[in-house]
């Protein structure tokens, strides 16, 4: 058997337990050792410890091979100093928002045993359930595309001696947002592969605020480091959608120009510009509300949310841009 360990970074949502919960569940070899990396912002002062007791109640027999880190509220690098804790060949990040299967730890095993010496990483297959009856909403649709994603950290195997080659994960990113993509490109551009496994996890799709999708505009801010580590064409190298940042660009300038222009008597033209931003903003807006299960509620927030991702996706884009100017690429991996 190949001996792995599981580190998973968490906040000590509601939803550590049932990720605990489902690691203790699952058949075939267990992990010699799971860290749980305590991530929260009151980490190194003195966390309310009742949550985290909780959730560790429901490992059984793993809370022996438990440990707990704190992360200092780090984000995803907090996967960091889960690694320096492992040393066993093989370590698996899986994150606290997700529930592994029934087989997962015999079908880990399995991934683990079939990974040839050049394979650096074997991401499990992630399902997002989607609500029965209705059509999901605009939030849920965007979780769902997380079972496409290539690389993703919610179930990811890698080569603990390789990974700490690459020096783990770029703290430069703060967010769960390209982190992954990242340090998959640097693998594989050293002539690394990664092979996807046949594991299966759950991740269902949490409650979010009506502001949520507004809120992940900042990652366009790690857009933007990605292009300055990996090159303008970074998006056809990690197979990532381009998204719709050069429409909310040009949203967000019509609005803009509409502005200056009438507050500098420029009527008609303020108002050919208004037109335009308008335009944009309602074909955003059709193009989220039509998918979707166009209750009232959802289309209020559709609507609310279309008139400000375009300005707030254009502002971290060009804030990110500006912050890491200078930032330097990563060195080759070694192989």
């Amino acid at each position: 058997m190949t001996s792995y360990a599981v580190v998973i970074p968490t906040l000590v949502r509601d939803t550590l337990a049932d990720c605990l919960a489902a690691l203790a569940a699952a058949r075939g070899p267990r992990p010699e050792r799971i860290v749980l990396v305590d991530d929260r912002p009151a980490a190194s002062a003195d966390p309310d410890p009742a949550p985290l007791e909780h959730a560790l109640s429901v490992l059984g027999d793993l809370r022996a091979r438990t440990i707990v880190l704190p992360g200092e509220a780090r984000g995803p690098a907090a996967r960091n100093t889960g690694l320096r804790a492992v040393t066993e060949p093989w370590v698996v990040f899986v994150d606290d928002d997700v529930q592994v299967g029934p087989h997962w730890c015999a079908q880990l095993q399995r991934d683990l045993d079939e990974a040839t010496p050049d394979t650096a990483g074997v991401p499990g297959v992630i399902t997002v359930p989607l609500p029965g009856g209705r059509r999901p909403t605009d939030w849920e649709r965007g979780t769902a595309g997380l079972a496409r994603a290539r690389w993703i950290t919610a179930d990811m195997a890698y080569r603990t001696d390789v990974l700490r080659r690459a020096g783990g994960f770029d703290e430069r990113f703060p967010r769960a947002h390209r982190e992954d993509a990242d340090l998959a490109l640097r693998l594989l551009d050293a002539g690394w592969r990664i092979r996807r496994g046949r594991r299966t996890t759950l991740h269902p799709v949490r409650a979010a605020s009506r502001w949520a999708s507004v809120h992940k505009q900042r990652g366009h801010a790690d857009d933007a480091l990605m292009r300055r580590l990996h090159g303008a064409d970074w998006w056809d190298k990690a197979v990532s959608p381009r998204g719709r940042i050069r429409r909310h660009a040009a949203i967000t300038a019509a609005g803009a120009a509409a502005c200056a222009l009438a507050a500098t008597g420029h009527r008609r033209a303020a108002a050919a510009c208004a037109a335009g931003w308008a335009a944009g903003t309602a074909e955003f807006a059709r193009a989220r509300i039509a998918p979707g299960p166009r209750t009232p509620e959802e289309v209020a927030t559709v609507l609310a949310t279309s008139v400000v991702i375009p300005p707030a996706a254009t502002w971290h884009r060009l804030a990110g841009a500006w912050r890491h100017r200078h930032a330097p690429a990563w060195r080759e991996v070694a192989r």
